[in-house]
């Protein structure tokens, strides 16, 4: 008989922290918990949230009658730390000092790890983050971006991308780590990953200017062009910033992020909308083709996941000018806290060994700031 594992998932995000409680892969609990400007606007630091938001979860726990003593594990969502490979980490001192100071940047996620780890210790039980999104496993010639000062930075969805990638791979009825696959995540922002092998050697930074543009992301822009804004005297840094993050992509074109109304008005016949969406998808589909060449055309599958993946039109669009190239999967929406739970069974299953932190850093000797 198999034996059943009670693992505690906590993914912090800007105005709410979702949570959800797991007996091996199933969800026997789940529930997001909101968190109002007014609740949030005395914490000067996202980080000075953290027993704020660990008293709310246990309430919540209580409240729903959950025993905290049953629990094996707790896994939270990983934060802006230093670098890694892909893969379960137990939370450590090295992981805590980087989280709390913000090493690489402020982000709800630095939240995941500290607060699995407090609850984790009063109970004594281990506290994990799985593949939080500087992974890096790029390999070194996909580093070079034409400017020493500025190399390419791996930066993307891994949580979702490695998991839908392990997915496949039971579906193909063969190891991840055997596997030559495309993966997109196509979200608020879109990146396109190279996995060879159970690593994502090449990937386009979705987060600061690289590949399509999406929903609110502007992607790949001219540089030359880029320059002359930044220096026209019109704009302060921030503006292009949010020009290129958050009002850009279908936002600067259509003045909407949704793309369920992007359809909906296609639907009606806004020509204008029509001919934005089919150049969303024909990016997108341009950075598969590109990204196959990293595989050097042998991929096993592509797969589409995020929530744009739930639009059958725009699958069909990117389909229609990638098919050739491999079989596709589709994977609608992200479902993080699955994501989570999967990663800590496979540690408490002894299917993987977990990883430390610490270690990694000091053999890679390797560090940015986003």
């Amino acid at each position: 008989m198999q034996q059943v594992f009670r693992i505690l998932v906590i993914n912090p995000g800007s105005t709410s922290t979702k949570i959800g409680l797991y007996e091996n892969e199933r969800c026997i609990f789940e529930k997001t918990i909101r968190h109002p400007y007014e609740q949030l606007k005395p914490f000067e630091r996202i980080i000075d949230q953290c027993l704020f938001r660990k008293t709310l979860i246990v309430k919540q726990l209580d409240y729903e009658g959950i025993n905290l003593s049953k629990i094996d594990a707790i896994c939270g969502r990983g934060g802006l730390i230093q670098p890694i490979e892909g893969g379960t980490y137990e939370v450590d001192d090295a992981m805590i000092r980087d989280l709390k100071i913000g090493l690489n940047g402020e982000h709800a996620s630095n939240l995941g790890g500290l607060i699995a780890h407090e609850i984790a210790t009063s109970l004594n039980i281990p506290a994990y983050i799985v593949d939080p999104v500087v992974v890096d496993e790029l390999q070194d010639i996909a580093r070079y971006s034409g400017i020493p000062d500025i190399p390419r930075k791996s930066i993307f969805h891994a949580l979702n991308q490695k998991a839908v990638a392990r997915r496949a791979a039971k579906e193909l009825n063969r190891p991840y780590e055997q596997l030559h696959l495309i993966v997109v995540h196509m979200g608020g922002g879109i990146t396109v990953g190279a996995h060879k092998q159970g690593r994502v050697i090449d990937v386009n930074n979705g987060l600061h200017g690289e590949g399509p543009f999406s929903p609110e992301r502007a992607g790949t822009v001219p540089a030359g062009d880029l320059v002359q804004l930044c220096f026209s005297g019109q704009y302060y840094i921030d503006e292009v910033m949010k020009k290129l993050v958050g009002e850009g992509g279908l936002m600067a074109y259509l003045q909407t992020n949704d793309a369920v109304e992007v359809e909906q008005r296609i639907a009606n016949n806004d020509e204008v909308a029509l001919e934005v969406y089919d150049a969303m998808a024909y990016q997108v589909a341009k950075e598969i083709g590109s990204i196959s060449t990293v595989l050097k055309g042998k991929v096993d599958a592509i797969i589409l996941t995020g929530g744009l993946a739930y639009g059958e039109s725009f699958v069909q669009m990117i389909a229609n000018r990638v098919a050739w190239i491999a079989d596709m999967i589709i994977y609608p929406g992200e479902n993080e806290l699955q994501a989570l739970a999967e990663g800590a069974l496979r540690v408490l299953s002894k299917e993987e060994e977990a990883k430390r932190y610490q270690n990694f850093v000091e053999k890679s000797g390797r560090s940015f700031h986003v």
